[in-house]
């Protein structure tokens, strides 16, 4: 199925109906009487998070989501039939945004959340409403209400607890593959990940976390280059960043520590939030790197590249120091501390 994480839609909700104006008309009934009945009211659309749907693929090609308007009013006080409410199903984890206003609707983050996208209007009041001492034979009702109409914009944000950054080709996926069941594409050339995906780390029989695998980012992605920063919104909701660093590039004249500046420098100029979470610095790809040299290497990183957070040296190819990775995150989730 396509990975589609962001849509626009239209949403109309249906009008009230219209209240009646009708006399009782029966025979030996002399002066019968108001007996007109409201109006049905209009159906709404309302947005709900199911768990079973991971994609906004529908609400590419289905744009326009209208509700029925309500019944109008009849005699004998017989009120008109409501309409039927619309209900839109999206991935959990949406954000719904008015595109006029840019005021954020709802943010359906956990499963059967539901959030109201338009509200139908109001049915309207019969002429038996109108009826007093002084007035015995109203001829007034008032029109249903109408419907909210909108134009939103879907965002899907994956719900993960670590999310993993760096250029294409670090070595994110085959990270994801050696500490989770997840099967993302792996290959020897840049961009072999073209949408987010989740896997779940467990470390023993009830502990576990998830964790996000995003396209690669290169620099000037803010400017649209490469896949752009389009999958950079996925990690906004994860507790933990892990910065991927190829410390065996394959071009001798790509410098790791000019490029995981870059990095950097675009998640900041994404969103100074993201730049502040918790980010650990992972070196992967050390079997490529001579035994003796390896901690030399990782060392002369670290202070070039001025890095005073945690560091991890691991091979994702070949799963050394995979798993003690896996359980400094687990205790960082748990704790809050390496």
């Amino acid at each position: 199925m396509t990975f589609v994480d962001e849509a626009r839609i239209e949403v109309h909700a249906g009008k009230g109906g219209d209240g009646a104006v009708s006399f009782r008309r029966e025979k030996f009934v002399p002066r019968g009487g108001p007996d007109g009945g409201d109006g049905g009211r209009g159906g709404s659309i309302y947005g709900i998070a199911d768990r079973n749907i991971n994609t906004l693929v529908d609400y590419r090609f289905a744009r326009i989501h209208r509700a029925r308007s309500g019944e109008k009013g009849r005699g004998r006080q017989c009120n008109g039939k409501g309409a039927e409410d619309v209900l839109l199903r999206v991935p959990v984890g949406t954000v719904i945004v008015d595109l006029a206003t840019g005021e954020t609707v709802a943010d359906l983050a956990e499963h059967g959340q539901i959030a109201t996208l338009a509200q139908g209007g109001d049915g309207g009041l019969g002429n038996v409403n109108f009826k007093s001492s002084t007035n015995r034979a109203p001829r007034k009702a008032t029109l249903g209400g109408p419907g909210e109409h909108r134009s939103l914009k879907l965002e899907l944000k994956i719900l993960a607890d670590v999310g993993l950054l760096g250029l294409p080709n670090a070595g994110k996926s085959t990270l994801i593959r050696a500490v989770s069941a997840a099967r993302p594409k792996v290959a020897a050339y840049p961009f072999t990940t073209l949408h987010p995906h989740l896997g779940v780390a467990r470390i023993g029989v009830d502990r576990s976390f998830v964790i996000a695998d995003i396209p690669g980012l290169i620099e000037g992605a803010s400017e649209g280059a490469g896949l752009g920063h389009q999958f950079l919104r996925h990690l906004a909701r994860t507790r933990l960043l892990l910065h991927i660093v190829d410390a065996a590039p394959g071009n001798p004249g790509s410098d790791p520590v000019l490029d995981a500046r870059s990095i950097v420098q675009e998640l900041k100029k994404f969103d100074p939030k993201l730049y502040r979470k918790p980010r650990w610095l992972v070196l992967n790809k050390m079997d490529m790197l001579p035994a003796e040299e390896r901690s030399t290497i990782a060392e002369q990183f670290v202070r070039r590249f001025r890095w005073r957070g945690p560091s991890f040296s691991i091979s994702a190819l070949t799963g050394e120091g995979c798993h003690e990775l896996a359980l400094a995150v687990m205790k960082f989730l748990e704790s809050g501390t390496v």
